[in-house]
């Protein structure tokens, strides 16, 4: 069966998948989503077998449909390759009362690895599919994991360049550094003087500037996405929950169809849409456990209907949640809504207007599968020493959210069926945030101190993605005001007002 994908703004839209990976962004600011969501039609038995490899295939080939066998096979093969420190790419770790799913062992050592090792060959294998004579920017907005992440996968791939804008002020040092230091000579990364919904909101506007893109494509450009609002980054992060699934099978710790519950840390919401896009396949989940950090937007609306971005945005020690506009629940909307694209236009101006808008009770009666609750930043820390006390496994910040969360479902609910985390960034990304929850006294260490240090407590090699970045010079010094950001594009693509 063909799947394609709509607008969920426009209903009018309708494109292949290559179509959708490519143009990245919907018209008039809407996402794809696909029309039908494929059943995942292989037995338990079968998929328990398969490596990650083969399962990403069996996943992505029901929802990439114009994409030929040999030519998903060859992204596959590309991407989940030695750039993996594991051989499993995504381990899953037992560690008091639930698994954890390490999703952070690629390149830049967090979850954002797993799908942006394979986008950039989805998206040259779009072009060629769609006789792309232009050369594709990449423009994308990062909170912290994203940016990295998309350089690395994007570096020197002929025909592309990519820019990426981050919070000056508002990720970890390391993830900074990680992204300072990227070589490549078609990379580009820019500091804004604002927060990551401000970037985002401006990567947003200049896809959707008709005057911008005509610049843009008479200098023989076109502008794509590495953000989660690509549907070629969405689909690629469905297939771990299901080979998690399939691995807690194959290693007798659940029954054939026995239900799991999933928890992720959430601020896009992209990383928890593809664990809802499984359950909708057909994969055993029963709860989809939403968890928040302080800027706690979605656990109030998960309670109230309510979606309200007008609030205090508050800098936390989980950088990459540190968010108020999330993006991806606007697939979600529009599913509830019966895939009606007017009615979620209506929501999505809105918010865009007045910084808020309601659902029906209706709508909200389906959200049932969801629930939603945050993590404090004392909690967050807390979570990361007893943890490391009890077991003597050592989480990061954003998988700490996540545990912390599940720690209160599990208390509120009595809810014991088995249970996997997501897992989204090592904890040596955020090695001062985690080393000062363990304990205090390390404050005043500098910062490769402390990873050393964590290396020697947890007796966990130092990632290869850490070291690499100890002596490395740093190539990108540009900074910006927000509403310098299409100026920035235009200079870096030499093109004159």
């Amino acid at each position: 069966m063909d799947i394609f994908y709509t607008n969920t703004r426009d209903a009018s839209e309708q494109v292949t998948a290559s179509q959708a990976i490519l143009n990245g962004l919907a018209k008039n600011g809407g996402l794809y989503v696909p029309t039908v969501i494929p059943k995942l039609d292989i037995p338990m038995e079968e998929l328990s077998q398969m490596t990650y490899q083969e399962t990403a295939y069996a996943v992505m080939s029901r929802f990439l449909t114009d994409f030929t066998e040999e030519e998903l096979k060859n992204c596959i093969r590309n991407a989940y390759d030695s750039k993996f420190d594991t051989k499993e790419i995504a381990p899953l770790v037992y560690a008091d009362g639930a698994y954890y799913l390490e999703l952070f062992h690629g390149a830049t050592i967090a979850f954002k690895d797993m799908a942006l090792s394979i986008l950039p060959h989805l998206l040259i294998t779009s072009a060629r599919k769609n006789h792309v004579k232009n050369d594709i920017v990449i423009l994308t907005a990062t909170s912290g994991d994203t940016g990295k992440a998309a350089m690395a996968g994007f570096a020197d791939v002929e025909g592309t360049k990519i820019i990426v804008f981050y919070p000056k002020d508002g990720v970890s040092p390391v993830q900074e550094k990680q992204m300072l230091t990227q070589k490549g000579k078609n990379t580009y990364v820019v500091g804004i003087r604002g927060n990551f919904d401000e970037a985002q909101t401006g990567v947003k506007k200049m896809f959707s500037d008709p005057q911008m893109n005509a610049q843009i494509n008479g200098a023989g450009y076109q502008f794509s996405s590495a953000n989660s609002i690509n549907i070629g980054r969405l689909v690629p992060q469905i297939v771990y929950y299901v080979y998690a699934y399939a691995k807690l099978f194959a290693n007798q710790k659940i029954e054939k169809d026995e239900k799991i519950n999933v928890v992720v840390p959430t601020g896009n919401f992209g990383n928890i849409l593809a664990a809802y896009y499984a359950k909708n396949m057909g994969l055993p989940i029963d709860r989809l456990i939403c968890a928040s950090n302080e800027n706690k937007v979605l656990f109030d609306f998960f309670r109230t209907g309510e979606y309200n971005r007008n609030r205090e945005f508050i800098l936390t020690s989980s950088p990459s949640m540190d968010i108020l506009i999330s993006s991806n629940l606007e697939r979600l909307i529009y599913r509830i809504a019966g895939n009606n694209a007017k009615d979620n236009l209506a929501l999505m101006q809105e918010l865009s207007g007045e910084g808020k808008y309601t659902i029906t009770p209706d709508m909200k009666k389906q959200l049932d599968t969801f629930y939603g609750n945050y993590s404090s930043e004392q909690e967050t820390a807390e979570t990361i020493r007893t943890l490391y006390e009890n077991t003597g496994y050592v989480i990061d910040t954003h998988t700490a959210v996540a545990a912390g969360v599940y720690r209160k479902y599990a208390a509120e609910t009595n809810d014991t069926k088995k249970t996997v985390i997501a897992s989204t960034a090592s904890p040596f990304k955020f090695a001062r945030s985690v080393m000062e929850a363990i304990d205090p006294k390390y404050q005043d260490s500098s910062d490769f101190d402390l990873i050393d240090k964590l290396s020697e407590i947890a007796n966990v090699k130092i990632p290869q993605a850490i070291e690499d970045i100890r002596s490395a010079p740093v190539l990108h010094h540009t900074v910006c005001e927000v509403d310098e950001m299409p100026a920035v594009v235009k200079n870096i693509l030499k093109i004159g007002e």
